[in-house]
């Protein structure tokens, strides 16, 4: 008999013999709609990019023509990652402010974190980053869990509204972490290498619940750009999320972290990516990113390729599984790589001309 092989040290190579195409940049000027270089969860004094023409290197070595910077936080370490990239390097950084939740044991805190927005886009954010923590752990003075649709907040919804700030916000997570943690569980490794990140009901709020309130979030502020991160926060449900996009007008999403589950339903994403490719943004959600990093969504979106790797290694951390390309057409790929995001963000950047125009 052969030894036992545990699950850990089981890494089959694929016999198929297909197509091979490695895609080293974007066809188009790309804008990662989607990261995070500051430093609020480093080590004090230190950067997520410790160097950043050496960063500025890897985007030009992928064809990344901009990065959105997600920590800006507020105050001193708004201006601190505004100086860092976005002054520094014009054209190349686009920070987002954060909120201080902290304002939370204040009666008045809808209030006071609009008013926290507007001087931190009186400072120079680009729009306002919204954690998971909403609607799972955030809580008021009396300790009652904070629901996503909660109308206290609506002062901060309607302030990015009214000062065309879109909101980038992250609902929940994978399906799975919100499910028991048994053998049928497709996230049953990486939950287990990250405890920390399952959220079983209860104590937590179902993962239905939150998307519940989510798309109650979405529908009660019309004239508010949000973009649901992680292709609408249901990666696992491109209908539900085509749904959101033919009933909200301000709905849109980004596809960071989220191509395990993408390229294994080719078909489907393939729909999803054409009829709705004017509400959709490139994104990765590494950090600090790298060329290699970008490549298997590159090869995603551009090629037909088969049975092939999600990340540069082998295999994955999300699932034991392997993804398949959908080959987008030109017009596709150029919305989705630069001009939604150029739209989105203020349209502060030139859209990108196709070959010959």
């Amino acid at each position: 008999m052969p030894p036992e092989l545990t699950l850990r040290d089981y890494a089959p190579e694929s016999n198929l013999v297909t197509d091979e195409h490695q895609v080293c940049q974007a066809r188009f000027r790309a804008i990662d709609a989607h990261n995070h270089l500051g430093r609020w969860f480093c080590k004090p004094g230190t950067w997520t990019v410790p160097d950043v023409p050496a960063l500025l290197e890897e985007l030009d070595r992928a064809n990344l023509e901009a990065v959105v910077n997600l920590d800006g936080m507020w105050g001193g370490e708004l201006e601190a990652n505004l100086a860092r990239y976005d002054h520094a390097y014009p054209g190349r950084f686009l920070t987002f402010a954060q909120s201080d939740w902290g304002l939370l044991r204040y009666a008045d805190f809808g209030e006071r974190l609009a008013r926290q927005l507007e001087e931190s886009a009186a400072l120079g954010a680009r729009g306002l980053k919204i954690w998971k923590l909403l609607g799972l752990q955030y809580r008021d003075l009396s300790g009652t869990l904070l629901p996503i649709d909660d109308q206290r907040l609506d002062p901060l919804w309607e302030t990015a509204g009214r000062l065309r700030l879109p909101v980038l916000i992250h609902i929940g997570d994978p399906v799975a972490f919100f499910r028991p943690l048994d053998h049928r569980n497709e996230r049953w490794e990486q939950l287990h290498m990250h405890p920390e990140w399952h959220f079983p009901s209860p104590p937590y709020p179902s993962f239905d619940h939150l998307i519940a309130s989510f798309e109650a979030l979405i529908a009660r502020h019309p004239s508010t750009t949000f973009i649901a991160a992680h292709v609408g926060c249901y990666a696992e449900n491109l209908r539900w999320v085509g749904r959101m996009c033919e009933t909200y007008p301000n709905f849109t999403v980004d596809i960071a972290a989220r191509l395990a589950e993408l390229g294994r339903q080719p078909y489907t994403a393939k729909w999803f990516f054409e009829r709705y490719a004017d509400r959709i943004l490139f994104g990765l959600d590494l950090f600090p990113p790298t060329a290699d990093q970008y490549a298997p969504y590159f090869r995603f979106l551009e090629t037909a390729d088969e049975y092939f790797n999600y990340a540069p290694q082998s295999p994955g951390v999300e699932g034991r599984w392997q993804i398949y390309g959908i080959n987008l057409g030109e017009a596709a790929l150029r919305k989705i790589y630069h001009d939604n995001a150029s739209r989105l963000i203020a349209d502060r950047l030139p859209p990108v001309a196709l070959p010959g125009s």
